[in-house]
């Protein structure tokens, strides 16, 4: 069964960083390119960036040059260091792999004074 486990997001005040991790299992994780999507109140899917199998990355124009995703294939496991974070970042954020179609469940990041 594939599963994604997404963690540490949480409470932040702007201009202050998070790291997002999501651990990932039953599939061959290194093969696979992975993504950060997030989903801010009352709005639309967003890609936030994707790092491919040989890690090459893109990101979105929001969050390029504050977010950087990385990824660790001895561990399956997915990351998201996000800094200089805004009241517009506020969202849930997941970890999914479109080659497999999965999603994890979601963790919130709520940026706020």
């Amino acid at each position: 069964e594939v599963q994604l486990v997404e963690s540490g997001g949480g409470l932040v005040q702007p201009g202050g960083s998070l790291r997002l991790s999501c651990v990932a299992s039953g599939f061959t994780f290194s093969n696979y390119a992975m993504s950060w999507v997030r989903q801010a109140p009352g709005k639309g899917l967003e890609l936030v960036s994707v790092i491919n199998n040989v890690y090459v990355t893109i990101y979105g124009d929001s969050v390029q040059g504050r977010f950087t995703i990385s990824r660790d294939n001895a561990k399956n496991t997915l990351y998201l260091q996000m800094n200089n974070l805004k009241p517009d970042d506020t969202a849930v954020y997941y970890c999914a792999t479109f080659g497999i179609g999965s999603w994890g469940q979601g963790t919130q990041v709520t940026v706020s004074s």
